[in-house]
């Protein structure tokens, strides 16, 4: 995998071999935390479309405000546009922490009807997920997914059980997310676009490139309007 300190870990298809605590490989999310979506591409060229949407969380981009697009978007929180330096650093941050993170367990197949415990586990290409995945921990417990390249979904379903809470989820893919009559849950840090289509996004979903929001309901992990 392109991250990344690669510890030696079990072919995953319908179990699990190896899991570890993921808490060493969480990142910071400082001031970005406030979001629920981001566009961070650099250049300030950040641009967010939403349509037919519902959104409840702040809003950003670092394009200015003309590059946050909504119709027939219904949207509870702020938009701010372009974010602040520390915002964007922030998630340069994180992403690089994420990036960076030690894998402990290889992924294969599209996860559907398997059950997680916490760990840090990866793809060594692109995921392509449908179908439901389970993830049983406590409420302190942490998931981290790397995977090397495109991370997709299709009618995939994310399910929290054990106490386990959706903002302790973390995706990281090098490529694109892209999202579709999905009910992801979690924080997506992305080294391309996001695209939610359909269902549901309960989480944060940070972008290096555009992000687009059609016909899915977003709730973030804050519902909190203070402006960074």
């Amino acid at each position: 995998m392109n991250n990344k300190n690669f510890i030696s870990a079990g072919l995953v298809g319908l179990a699990v071999l190896v899991a570890v605590p993921a808490q060493a490989g969480v990142p910071a999310l400082g001031s970005t935390s406030t979001y629920v979506l981001l566009s961070a591409a650099t250049g300030s060229r950040g641009a967010v479309t939403c349509t037919d949407a519902s959104i409840v969380g702040n809003i950003g981009s670092s394009g200015a405000m003309p590059a946050v697009v909504k119709t027939r978007c219904s949207h509870q929180g702020l938009t701010v546009a372009p974010v602040s330096n520390r915002v964007l650093a922030d998630f340069n941050a994180a992403y690089t922490t994420l990036q960076n993170t030690t894998c402990r367990t290889m992924l294969t197949g599209t996860l559907a009807g398997i059950t997680l415990p916490p760990g840090v586990y990866c793809f060594d290409s692109g995921a392509a997920l449908t179908g439901t995945l389970t993830l049983n921990g406590p409420s302190t417990a942490t998931w981290i997914f790397l995977v090397n390249g495109d991370l997709t979904g299709n009618t995939f379903t994310t399910l929290m059980a054990g106490g386990g809470k959706a903002c302790n989820v973390y995706w990281g893919p090098s490529g694109a997310a892209t999202m579709t009559t999905s009910n992801l849950k979690g924080n997506v840090l992305a080294g391309a676009a996001v695209t939610l289509t359909n269902g549901s996004f309960n989480g944060r979903a940070f972008s290096t490139n555009g992000m687009t929001a059609t016909g899915v309901a977003v709730t973030g992990c804050t519902t909190t309007t203070r402006r960074r």
